[in-house]
């Protein structure tokens, strides 16, 4: 039976192909027209193709006005923006119409959570009306499908398995996550059904002046993508592209063709996905990508290369360190350049707890001050030193009574002496790090012997690759350490070069041809640090970290200040005697503790404001500790232009704050009395 491209489109099931179709009824353009824009636009009657793949090359949006009638737009595949999905409010009455409407597997996009409007008897147990129900991936038995699923039942999980076939009524969850277009298509479109989202937020929205979407734009938006089929012709090795709103008819006809007659072209994902011992094989570029960095250009239609292998391979994720328009990176571990150490900022005590290591001691200077509401709690004032030891519950008194609460655990460094402190968990203060380190590490090195995150500058650039865009930027913040499978690719006319292809991010067909040369052995692999885009960064950083919990949020301060508290006045005052700083803090007598390496992500971004008001002779000094805004982008010879807080500085910072502020201390220590002292 004879059915429209579009209708046949509708009915495909991508898991099914490849398919092979015949044209029924085809169309011409005047002057014999094949191809337009990239597009298959005329197929003639009795064509036989192979359908590999299918697409959606644009989205089709409805916005609702106000009062009657609608309006539709086209929005953009790489719109950039972030959406909300509105939950379906249709039923589905069977487990197998969620599975063939949604994309359901192990990936966390892809497990999507409904309730059911009545009880599910099952043999074992009962899945109660209204429990949420995630779908987490498929599975067979004796030849009959069903879905897992997870229920959570007072902070503990239950799984269960539901036949295809079970029914009732099910609806679609709340879903409270923010999604890019790109995760909405490949994960969040159900099939034969129209998506609503709210748009939540915009980025870079004046590139995109061919979209007609309003500014501003804050409503709900209907989409409906528009799909276009992949597929290739006996006598043609390029892969073509077929709008489905082509006007023409079609029959399938796979029973009655041999579909090794075709060319059979696999995007690199499926190489990745064969046997190891498939591995080394030449093949043919069918389909190059369309955008790649300069140093992949070999990867152009008509070009035979030489897979050697599919493997893990690590890459760190970084962030240029600045406060505007930040650049991002992935870094391979084959970069051989080196970089020395730059000091990290904290905007809390929290941020202190969740950065110690206990690989060396962590040293910070005080850039706020920060008066404690808690007998027995210490108030920090700019220049304090302080070595970080770990968290503590303590007993102190607020307002008269006694209570428990969360304290950092800390020693004081006052010239040669180090005194026990505690400061308050809640504290909104400033730190920066003093670095008593001067080497110079590869990558490797830095990720063997610290816990990322960390900061860093390149000393020495890496001498391998012509243009080292790392070497340009002031700081790096290094954030973890991820891994991406990858194709080792050596290009067959230059069998000197080897490079590491993303599976993920590259998109090309290639076809098998045949094994290689016995001794055709892979070079050295090239490195290649590759900027990504905004939206890639935070896929990459969601899909990292999603398995892991982040920690508990800071505790808050108290509301109330006790009666007795006294108040830090502007200019802030400086602790008397300010003593020299320690050249080296004794880091061996200090108790090991556990690192934390996940990064709290509403902190991540935090930057301490300093309050030096009418100080102005020291503001150039302070600005020395805040060295991550005043790093110089040349570098000497020997590469040993190292850049951190020294101690000398920290102790300038101190004397003239002392010299500044004389009297201001005296008169503060009048007033506050014994009270102060008791503090101390």
């Amino acid at each position: 039976m004879a059915l429209t491209l579009q209708e046949f489109t509708y009915s495909l099931d991508p898991k099914t192909l490849p398919r092979i179709i015949q044209i029924q009824s085809g169309i011409y353009f005047q002057g014999s027209v094949y191809e337009m824009f990239g597009n298959e636009c005329c197929l003639p009657t009795g064509e036989v193709i192979k359908i590999i793949g299918l697409n959606i090359s644009k989205l089709s949006a409805e916005i609702q006005k106000e009062g009657p009638g609608s309006k539709c737009i086209e929005l953009p595949l790489d719109y950039p923006g972030l959406f909300k999905i509105v939950a379906d409010s249709e039923a589905y009455y069977t487990i197998g119409d969620i599975v063939k409407s949604l994309h359901i597997c192990q990936n966390r996009l892809g497990q999507p959570v409904f309730k059911s409007t009545v009880d599910i008897t099952l043999s074992n147990d009962t899945i109660q009306q209204g429990e949420t129900i995630m779908f987490t991936s498929l599975g067979e038995r004796s030849s009959e499908q069903f879905v897992n699923t997870e229920v959570m039942r007072k902070d503990k999980k239950h799984t269960f398995t539901l036949p295809l076939s079970q029914q009732g009524e099910f609806y679609e969850c709340e879903d409270d996550q923010f999604y890019t277009l790109s995760e909405i298509i490949e994960w969040k479109l159900p099939k034969g059904r129209k998506r609503a989202v709210n748009l939540a937020k915009t980025s870079a929205i004046k590139e995109f002046t061919f979209c007609e979407l309003p500014e501003n734009f804050k409503g709900e938006l209907t989409l409906t993508p528009v799909y276009e089929l992949q597929a290739v012709m006996k006598f043609r090795k390029d892969i073509v592209h077929i709008p489905s709103s082509l006007d023409v008819e079609v029959i399938d006809v796979t029973d009655k063709y041999d579909i090794n007659s075709f060319v059979q072209p696999l995007s690199i994902n499926d190489i990745f996905n064969r046997p190891g011992n498939n591995f080394p094989i030449v093949a043919e570029i069918i389909e190059g990508p369309e955008h790649t960095v300069e140093s992949l250009k070999f990867l152009k239609s008509c070009k035979e290369v030489i897979i050697h292998q599919a493997f893990q391979a690590k890459r760190i994720l970084a962030s240029e360190i600045r406060s505007d328009a930040q650049k991002h990176f992935l870094i391979p571990c084959t970069y051989n350049g080196k970089f020395k150490r730059r000091p990290r900022e904290f905007p809390t005590a929290y941020d202190l707890e969740i950065a110690k290591s206990d690989k060396e001691q962590l040293h910070v200077v005080a850039t706020k001050a920060f008066e404690s509401h808690y007998e027995g709690l210490e108030t920090v004032f700019v220049g304090d030193q302080f070595l970080v030891q770990h968290r503590k519950t303590s007993e102190v008194i607020y307002g008269g009574t006694q209570k428990m609460v969360e304290a950092l655990a800390c020693e004081r460094i006052e010239g040669k002496v180090y005194e026990p402190v505690l400061i308050p968990m809640c504290m909104e203060g400033g730190f920066m790090e003093v670095i008593h380190d001067k080497k110079q590490y590869h990558i490797s090195e830095i990720c063997q012997k610290f816990h990322l995150p960390f900061n860093v500058k390149v000393a020495m650039r890496d001498l391998s690759i012509g243009e080292d865009i790392l070497a340009t930027m002031l700081g790096l913040h290094l954030e973890e350490e991820i891994t991406e499978p990858c194709l080792l690719i050596t290009p067959l006319k230059n069998l000197s070069e080897c490079w590491e292809i993303p599976v993920n991010r590259i998109k090309m067909s290639l076809q098998l041809l045949h094994r290689p040369d016995k001794g055709t052995e892979p070079p050295p692999v090239k490195t290649v640090v590759e900027e990504i885009s905004e939206d890639c960064y935070y896929t990459l950083r969601r899909y990292v970290n999603a398995t892991l919990h982040p920690p508990p949020r800071p505790p808050k301060k108290p509301l109330q200040p006790p009666s007795k508290s006294f108040k830090l006045e502007a200019p802030q005052p400086k602790r008397p005697d300010a003593p020299s700083s320690p050249k080296s803090p004794h880091v061996n007598t200090l108790k090991p503790f556990k690192p934390i390496k996940v990064v709290s992500p509403e902190l991540k971004n935090a930057t301490p404001q300093y309050e030096f008001m009418k100080i102005t002779a020291t503001e150039s000094n302070l600005q020395k500790v805040r060295s991550s805004e005043k790093l110089t982008k040349e570098e000497d010879d020997d590469g040993h232009d190292y850049e951190y807080i020294d101690q000398d500085e920290v102790e300038d910072i101190r004397k003239k704050f002392q010299e500044k502020h004389t009297e201001n201390k005296t008169n503060y220590k009048q007033k506050t009395g014994n009270q102060y002292e008791e503090h101390m």
